[in-house]
């Protein structure tokens, strides 16, 4: 197998050849999730070889792959505060909507 885990494409960083997220396998392991159960739980179409893979390179570059998340989750936060302000009666049913579930559980 090519030791390159890791690729970076679309302005994101993407385990090499799949469609899955560095970010999805990073956020697990930094939930305390073990490689092999990331690979058995969550992504079984990555080999463990692969899971190792990503996670090593996090930690080899932990401080930028960090900034990177952490610029992913600012930018997700504006777009949604503005898809809000855009449709601020849709936003108002989601909550509605959610609340009755909670009320119906």
């Amino acid at each position: 197998m090519d030791n390159q885990y890791v690729e970076q494409r679309e302005g994101g960083y993407w385990i090499a050849g799949t469609r899955i997220s560095l970010d999805s396998v990073v956020y697990a392991f930094r939930d305390g999730l073990s490689p092999e159960t990331i690979q058995r739980e969550y992504f079984p179409s990555l080999s463990l070889e692969q899971v190792y893979g990503a996670v090593t390179y996090y930690l080899g570059l932990r401080i930028e792959i960090d900034a990177y998340l952490e610029q992913a989750k600012s930018e997700y936060e504006s777009l949604r505060r503005a898809s809000q302000q855009a449709d601020p009666e849709f936003y108002q049913k989601l909550a509605n909507a959610r609340q009755q579930m909670q009320i119906s559980k």
